[in-house]
């Protein structure tokens, strides 16, 4: 599993996160914090979305970055929502980069 050597908001706003194997990802906020996965936006059973694209102000925005543990991260965004862990794993799979779009689906 990759690991983030360095990750830093960009002056645009957007997540950039440099992986341990090289690989630089950028992660636009709206699409990011539509990925929450925690049970406020994703239903634990049955996996149903919550949330949706109206239900997020389109210039959400990342205020904070907290690290869990040795495998994840938690966000605090503008529209007040912050229960959300993204894995490493997860935020890697979320890379929306010509690169990591045209590899096959190992992640």
């Amino acid at each position: 599993m990759s690991e983030p050597r360095r990750t830093e908001r960009q002056p645009d706003g957007r997540l950039g996160i440099l992986w341990d194997d090289g690989h630089r990802a950028i992660y636009d906020p709206l699409p990011l914090r539509l990925a929450c996965k925690c049970a406020h936006c994703e239903d634990e059973w049955t996996g149903e979305r919550r949330i949706s694209a109206s239900g997020v102000p389109a210039d959400v925005s990342l205020l904070d970055i907290k690290p869990v543990g040795r495998y994840g991260y938690q966000f605090h965004w503008s529209d007040g929502h912050s229960a959300g862990i993204y894995t490493f794993e997860r935020l890697r799979a979320l890379c929306a980069c010509d690169v990591c779009r045209a590899a096959p689906p190992t992640r």
